[in-house]
């Protein structure tokens, strides 16, 4: 059954559309399970009905005709209920309901199970025979994978259009929400442009072409350049390889002739496919053709099916680079957004950026909030590759992705937008004046940065110091380590730009959801993993030079601080200050005399919380990093858009340990900050100063707003508020105590756009 089902599922990823997938759905489930039908009924767009759309067994000429509303007829109950219902003699169950004209009369046995996508019933497979017996567990069972196959498609399709109300046939697209992760704050409003990586078969949207001739000399042109290169190739390993060997070159050209595979996509070119389309639908056939073969010299011919279409795309691709034209707003869209991408657009024309894989800490994620363009990431249920020219609204508050926006919905978020506009502006006053509250307490606000793009936009805002600069950030931007020298001149200008002002430097953090492309690390559950100062304990020739090359670039300055990320023991951190303090040695054995910078550790992990006492006792400060502590308090990952919604800065948890730590820093006489995302909530801000953190650092485009909220306040009434908070036992009940909190004080514009 697993290789059935495999099949299935091959079949219906290559699919072009919901009409086809559900065709291949009813036809091979028919097959497979041995029974006389099977059907698939959908959920309308107006919510309220589910119809009859495609089916083996029963009057095909219904489908689309007929449709039940929940809890009407078995799949009405299938639905309302949202779990199988297996029966022997159907028409003995009291929803039991005979619908007119579709054939079902003579068959009596009934096994219909749920289309769940997110808790969200979309629709109901079924399957029916007309003997009398109940299908067996194992027959169940596949009729339910085979369900949670269809659910991703159908909750697609609705996006795209494809699920039609039951009175209106036509498929011109809806508006839909897709939920992602945010990456960078604020509001895009503008057309979709989706691009693919280099050379990615599998990531090429979908999308039709207006010159069928231009598009097949670009293919055509592509072929020549490719058979080209192939023979190049070929000529200069005559000598080195066997003719056996040799014969392979000839398969691949013999496979770019008219006659074979490039036929095919010359047809479909022809038909008005555009040429990337058609030559990543006619490769990722004949791949998967290949993969399926039993013989294993078969299967591996994929592989070279898969490189000779890569070749081809690529030339493709390069003449597409030429010719791209962005629109005056683009919300630029891809699977996985790179750096390189965001570099082939003006500036002036980017408003959005949207990423269905990455994380808020992926490059492009940091790059995004350095320009200030509202980012969502992780969105993992959007159709990408049907976007192209689709309106589209970004909301990087609250990571969500809006396709299709009513007039209604457009108005709604343009007026967030010119808030956070008018907003800005009136903040500005604030930029050289102290975060102090009404009863003269202070707090310095610090920002995270990891480019020198950040250091205007930090330094006009008013920023004090930086409580985070991420080194990993000129790690990431190239293609090998860098060397100390490069790096001494990278953190040299980091220094130099705000000295007087301290900067933290966090020592090299890669792992988890940050690789570099040149020092790949691959695991079953990298957070729980081979990351932070791990990696560099294991390799202390990266973590020696880094050191070093800080050390020298503070010469002179003297406004370096060093932070160690992910120490979760003492042992750790111990072997990590021999380190530094070794790195401090010799270079004054070199005549380099500077006194050692403060060293401080990032508490990102739960052991720290509860070291914090004995870990401020061997350091200079603490700094929490509030984002991995509240992933792994809350065991969720913040990056994952279908369990986020359990990712809660005011989750009572994280309160008192937030609390735990600053005591325990204060205990030993050391600062404690905080430099994760919550540091640039308002509403966690008052918190915060309430318990008591000397320094916030957060991403630069909130701290004007952070400074105004705690200016407009006193610090008695944030330690009244926390008191009473503590006593709360849910998030969701301490966020709406804070927001009444800020609208008592007309400080609601200071909250978190509140729109979802």
């Amino acid at each position: 059954m697993l290789s059935v089902l495999r099949n299935i599922v091959l079949e219906v990823n290559a699919a072009e559309s919901l009409d086809e997938v559900l065709g291949i759905i009813v036809s091979r489930v028919r097959m497979a399970m041995g029974t006389e039908v099977c059907s698939v009924y959908i959920r309308d767009r107006n919510e309220t009905r589910y119809v009859f759309r495609a089916t083996e067994g029963l009057n095909a000429a219904q489908v689309g005709n007929v449709s039940l509303a929940p809890g009407e007829g078995l799949v009405g109950l299938v639905a309302e209920r949202g779990e199988p219902v297996n029966l022997e003699d159907a028409e003995l169950h009291p929803n039991f309901q005979l619908l007119p004209n579709i054939g079902e009369e003579s068959f009596h046995a009934f096994l219909g199970v749920p289309i769940i996508h997110q808790r969200d019933v979309l629709g109901v497979l079924v399957v029916q025979q007309a003997r009398r017996r109940r299908f067996d567990e194992s027959e169940e069972a596949f009729l339910v994978t085979m369900s949670a196959q269809l659910a991703g498609v159908i909750a697609h399709a609705r996006v795209t259009g494809e699920v039609p109300d039951e009175s209106s046939p036509e498929r011109d697209s809806v508006y839909a929400r897709i939920k992602g992760v945010p990456g960078a704050p604020g509001i895009g409003i503008g057309t979709a442009v989706v691009v693919s990586p280099v050379a990615d078969l599998y990531a090429v949207p979908r999308q039709l072409s207006d010159d069928r001739r231009s598009e097949l000399r670009a293919f055509k042109r592509a072929l020549s350049q490719v058979r080209l290169d192939i023979e190049s190739v070929a000529e200069n390993l005559r000598d080195k390889l066997s003719p056996e060997d040799l014969a392979l070159f000839d398969v691949y050209i013999g496979i770019l002739d008219d006659s074979r595979i490039g036929g095919e996509v010359a047809s479909l070119i022809k038909s008005g496919v555009w040429a990337q389309g058609a030559l990543a639908q006619v490769m990722i056939e004949h791949i998967r053709h290949f993969e399926a073969m039993e013989h294993s010299y078969l299967r591996e011919r994929a592989v070279d099916v898969k490189d000779l279409g890569e070749r081809v795309l690529g030339y493709l691709q390069a003449d597409q680079r030429d010719d791209q034209v962005f629109p005056e707003k683009t919300i630029l869209v891809s699977e996985e957004l790179t750096a390189s991408m965001l570099g082939e657009i003006p500036r002036s024309h980017l408003a959005g950026l949207i990423s269905v894989r990455g994380s808020s800490n992926s490059h492009v994620a940091i790059l995004a909030r350095a320009m200030g363009v509202p980012t969502v990431m992780g969105a993992v249920d959007l159709p990408y590759k049907r976007l192209r020219d689709m309106s589209v609204v970004v909301d990087g508050y609250n990571g969500n992705v809006h396709l299709n926006p009513t007039k209604a919905v457009i108005r709604r978020f343009q007026e967030i937008a010119d808030q956070d506009t008018e907003l800005n502006k009136g903040l500005e006053s604030l930029r050289d004046l102290p975060c102090v509250t009404l009863d003269e307490q202070r707090l310095t606000l610090w920002v995270n940065t990891g480019l020198m793009a950040d250091v205007a936009r930090s330094l006009d805002r008013g920023a004090e110091g930086v409580g985070l600069y991420r080194t990993e950030v000129p790690f990431l931007m190239r293609e090998r380590f860098p060397s100390e020298e490069e790096q001494r001149q990278i953190y040299r200008e980091q220094l130099e730009a705000f000295a007087p002002r301290p900067v933290t430097m966090r020592t090299l953090d890669v792992g988890g959801d940050k690789a570099l492309p040149y020092f790949p690390i691959e695991e079953a559950n990298p957070f729980l993993g081979w990351r932070g100062i791990r990696v560099t304990l294991d390799h202390p020739e990266i973590l020696l030079a880094q050191v070093r090359a800080m050390l020298k670039a503070n010469e002179g300055l003297g406004n370096l601080r060093i932070m160690l990320p992910m120490i979760s023991n003492i042992p750790e951190l111990e072997e990590a200050l021999q380190l530094i303090y070794r790195c401090h040695r010799e270079l004054a054995e070199e005549g380099l005399e500077m006194p050692l910078p403060p060293i401080g550790v990032m508490v990102e992990v739960p052991s720290a919380i509860y070291q914090a006492r004995a870990l401020a006792r061997r350091v200079d400060f603490l700094s929490v990093g509030s984002n991995d502590l509240t992933q792994y308090l809350l065991a969720v990952d913040r990056n994952n858009a279908r369990v986020s919604d359990l990712y809660h800065a005011f989750h009572p948890a994280l309160l008192e340990a937030l609390i735990q730590v600053a005591d325990g820093a204060h205990a030993e006489g050391k600062q404690v900050s905080i430099c994760g995302e919550l540091a640039g909530n308002p509403m966690a801000a008052v918190l915060l100063l309430a318990m008591g953190y000397d320094m916030l650092s957060m991403n630069v485009t909130s701290l004007p707003r952070v400074k105004h909220a705690l200016r407009s306040i006193t610090a008695s009434d944030a330690r009244v508020l926390l008191d009473e908070v503590r006593q709360m036992e849910s998030g969701q009940a301490i966020e709406e105590r804070i927001s009444a909190f800020f609208h008592a004080r007309n400080l609601q514009q200071m909250m978190p756009a509140p729109i979802d």
